[in-house]
């Protein structure tokens, strides 16, 4: 009985932040984080190079449980969770770092809307965030700039499983998006739905649909551009003993391979096992190193449990080594 109720525990910290939330005091928007390296041995990662790991730790009540990551245009990372938090810091050694911990859009938006929030895309053009919604299966847009936000929940999305939908999402450089559902809408099937929108979802454009095979067990949680156009794609894998055990990979597709209806087609580019650090890998972020390779951020969800830790990988790409390996996706 005792295992049972734990895997229960986990199994409600895995799935969107509804159970976990409580009312909160008054915001205070500037909170120290502590950023606490750690030694790690060297990993094989294919065409990835491990320039560093963070764990870190915060006692103020908007902190943890990260579902999505983005870069933004001052260097800056930003993170949000599926409570409908958010938390925007700098990289790692910069002197002093100014924090940002608060509401993703407003106390009323979390209380109400955004407790499912799991994947944030954005046009470094205009600033323009796009945030997906797993248990609505719904998209919205933030304006930064006029605080405007406007939401749409797609007709090809209607039949994607509550706790099972909109997981991953990108906004390609071209202006079009492509989202992934984290489950089937079959309850034994392995297959997610994807889609691929011309333009922003949010004005109506009308999406391509497309099949996701990840490997056996593996769920999509995150995907960011590389310079090249091709897409990262963060997958994660969850073994149910206690205390719970979590496998990520990290396969590479290329969007102009998109088929409608079709599988689309990924390439194995690393396991994120051990001696890596191993947890709830949700966030995916790319920025440019400045030399026409690219930088990585992934951060972990902690699922406000305390066995798991909310930790931040650092990975430069090195598109010149070759990839692992090459998953077929059927027929």
């Amino acid at each position: 009985m005792r295992r049972l109720a734990a895997l229960l525990l986990v199994a409600l910290g895995l799935a969107p932040g509804t159970w976990w939330r409580s009312p909160l005091p008054p915001v205070d928007v500037r909170q120290v984080v502590t950023f606490t390296p750690l030694r790690v041995p060297g990993a094989d990662l294919g065409p990835l190079e491990l320039a560093g790991v963070w764990e870190l730790r915060s006692s103020h009540e908007h902190f943890g449980s990260y579902s999505a990551l983005i870069a933004l245009a001052d260097g800056t990372l930003f993170a949000a969770s599926d409570r409908g938090r958010m938390l925007r810091f700098p990289a790692p050694g910069v002197p002093q770092p100014e924090v940002h911990l608060d509401f993703f859009a407003g106390r009323e938006r979390a209380h109400r809307k955004q407790a499912d929030l799991e994947a944030l895309a954005r046009d470094p053009a205009s600033g323009r965030i796009w945030a997906a919604f797993e248990i609505t299966n719904r998209i919205e847009r933030h304006d930064p700039a006029t605080g405007a936000v406007e939401a749409v929940s797609p007709e090809a999305m209607r039949d994607w499983r509550s706790w099972f939908g909109a997981e991953a999402m990108v906004r390609l450089a071209d202006g079009r998006f492509v989202v992934l559902a984290e489950g089937s809408p079959r309850w034994f099937g392995n297959e997610m739905p994807g889609l691929l929108f011309p333009s922003d979802p949010v004005a109506g454009a009308m999406p391509k649909r497309f099949r996701f095979v990840p490997p056996d067990g593996f769920r999509p949680v995150d995907m960011a551009q590389l310079p090249d156009g091709r897409v990262l794609i963060l997958l994660r894998k969850v073994d149910w003993r206690v205390p719970p055990r979590f496998s990520g990979r990290l396969v590479l597709a290329d969007p102009s391979t998109i088929r409608d209806g079709q599988p689309w087609r990924i390439e194995l580019v690393a396991n994120l096992a051990e001696p890596l650090p191993t947890d709830n890998y949700e966030g995916l972020a790319v920025d440019s190193d400045g030399h026409g390779g690219a930088v990585l951020w992934l951060i972990s969800d902690d699922n406000e449990m305390a066995l798991q830790r909310t930790l931040l990988l650092k990975l430069l790409w090195r598109p010149n080594r070759e990839a692992r390996g090459t998953i077929r996706a059927p027929r």
